[in-house]
């Protein structure tokens, strides 16, 4: 029995170490060729790496949680031959997966991808039915094609033997027109049993995505992936930034009168609008009548770099955990624009589709858990950011407004900040010029 030795490969961009995060087989199982096999989180994304080639786990080098390097062995399979025993595979196929996402939410994106298959395998079915006798197949077969991982899942959904496609992509890569053209001529093949592993066990199969019950009591969870960057990055902030909160009340009646009003305008844009485009607008306007809270300090060349431009950071919870999508030249838009934007984002982050351009390059944050915001919290700073104003619920109380106490509707504002760039005054004035805002919220739409 010949051992395969299955190294870390250079995923490129000058990344050189990644962690592994999950394992999605088990010593003793037998793996088909292409079968999900590890993840592995570096800082520039999350690599999803399959069997270079069937056989049987013999070893697993790495535990989740483990730093591991370029050229490191990862894994050792057992193969049924001889040839090739240690080494690694071109590089052009070493790589199952480099996602262009958010590290850590390669699970929301193989849902998307399988939906997103399922929808264009129907419409293929439907809008090729009556070109199907037009098309052709060529003999064609490549052991080892090229394909993304969107491809093969294609061919998976639609029982197309991906080696059995001809490729028009660059340097014969299988595409997903190849793919549909392949199965509305007729090809839709699975693969002969004599060319798979016959012998794969269930629990060596592609594992279904699906959420468990949970951590359980007395168990033992890695600390690994994305939660322990999120502890990393808190970390780093709490131990650098000098953290002060100021606290205020703001009456948001007005606001809440007038997005009633915008409402049927929004829908007529195709447009979701909530309070939060609002206080984007609010503090974007605050930020350019109060620069300093949108710079950052340099610490190697003690300087105080002041942005051009406005993004604002949205941390929004995911169930990979804490995210913070980034609306870029927020002063550029528009509320409704900001809504549609705020949307996008969201929609995206629960997707776990997120780039990583837009997860960097924040200049200040916002936070709110909605629903859940409570009556208040310390939010912990956004590094290197300056500050983050925390959102929280709006509540029904007895307020003063031309002597009189009505009734009005009150939301607490926390907006931390670093206190080695800015004083408690400055923060002061920097919440009460939002608060202002907010308040009058019509100037907003100038």
């Amino acid at each position: 029995m010949a051992h395969f030795e299955f190294k870390l490969p250079d995923i490129g961009e000058g990344v050189t170490e990644g962690e592994v995060v999950a394992w999605h087989v088990k010593v003793g199982d037998r793996v088909a060729e292409d079968q999900l096999m590890v993840e592995v989180m570096t800082d520039k994304a999350t690599v999803t790496i399959g069997a270079p080639r069937a056989g049987k786990i013999g070893k697993l080098m790495a535990e989740p949680g483990a730093m591991v390097y370029v050229g490191d062995v990862l894994v050792v399979i057992e193969t049924g031959n001889g040839s090739r025993a240690h080494g690694q595979l071109p590089a052009a196929t070493a790589v199952g997966d480099i996602k262009e996402s958010l590290p850590g939410t390669a699970l929301f994106a193989e849902k998307r991808a399988t939906e997103e298959v399922h929808a264009a395998a129907g419409a293929t079915q439907t809008v090729t039915a009556a070109a199907a006798p037009q098309a052709t197949l060529v003999e064609h077969y490549d052991p080892k094609p090229l394909a993304t991982p969107a491809t093969r899942r294609l061919a998976r959904d639609l029982q197309v033997d991906l080696r059995r496609v001809p490729g028009s992509g660059k340097g014969g890569r299988v595409t997903k027109d190849d793919v549909q053209h392949y199965s509305s001529a007729g090809g839709v093949s699975a693969p002969r049993a004599s060319e798979l592993s016959a012998a794969v066990a269930p629990s060596a199969r592609e594992p279904v995505r699906a959420k468990g019950p949970g951590p359980q009591p007395g168990s033992r969870v890695p600390f690994v992936g994305m939660r322990r960057r999120i502890a990393e990055n808190m970390s780093r902030s709490k131990t650098t930034a000098a953290h002060f909160t100021f606290v205020e009340e703001c009456d948001v009646s007005r606001l809440i009168d007038l997005r009633a009003d915008l409402r049927d305008e929004a829908a007529a844009r195709g447009v979701e609008l909530t309070y939060l485009p609002f206080v984007v607008k609010a503090v974007v306007g605050a930020l350019q009548r109060h620069p300093m809270f949108n710079c950052e300090l340099d610490v190697e060349k003690n300087e105080l770099v002041l942005h051009p431009h406005c993004h604002i950071g949205m941390a929004a919870a995911t169930d990979t955990g804490l995210v913070v999508p980034v609306i870029h030249h927020a002063e550029k838009r528009s509320v409704f624009e900001l809504a549609a934007e705020i949307k996008r984002l969201a929609d995206a982050a629960r997707a776990g589709t997120l780039t990583r351009a837009q997860l960097q390059g924040s200049t200040f944050t916002i936070t709110s858990l909605g629903k859940q915001a409570g009556l208040l919290a310390v939010p912990i700073i956004n590094y290197p950011n300056v500050g983050i104003l925390g959102l929280h619920q709006i509540k029904e109380r007895p307020v003063v407004r031309d002597g009189q106490i009505v009734i009005g509707k009150i939301m607490i504002l926390s907006l931390s900040l670093d206190h080695r760039i800015v004083d408690g005054h400055e923060g002061a004035a920097f919440a009460y010029d939002v608060i202002e805002q907010l308040e009058h919220p019509a100037r907003l739409l100038l």
